[in-house]
């Protein structure tokens, strides 16, 4: 699986939060952070690109926990981009 956003048409902060999106290290979040990342990085606010980025952070087995309801979502990723990112999921 790849992007199928053009990272010629991103800043180079976008391209690299992109990468790093869709090469997450497990294809599970390769795809949900992936196809979040096309969707939602080119009208992106910088505050919501920073929440973003800080959540790229996140181990892969976290991320997904939480995306699944496995495991709560701690207070600081609870944000209306991370509730985005599960809208998206699930949707």
């Amino acid at each position: 699986m790849s992007t199928s956003l053009s990272s010629a048409e991103l800043d180079p902060r976008r391209r690299r939060t992109l990468f790093r999106a869709w090469h997450r290290g497990t294809k599970e979040n390769d795809l949900i952070c992936g196809r979040f990342a096309d969707a939602e990085l080119p009208h992106m606010s910088d505050d919501d690109l920073t929440i973003f980025e800080l959540l790229m952070e996140v181990p892969d087995r976290d991320i997904f926990a939480w995306v699944t309801g496995k495991a709560p979502v701690p207070t600081n990723y609870d944000t209306p981009v991370f509730r985005r990112l599960v809208a998206m999921h699930l949707g």
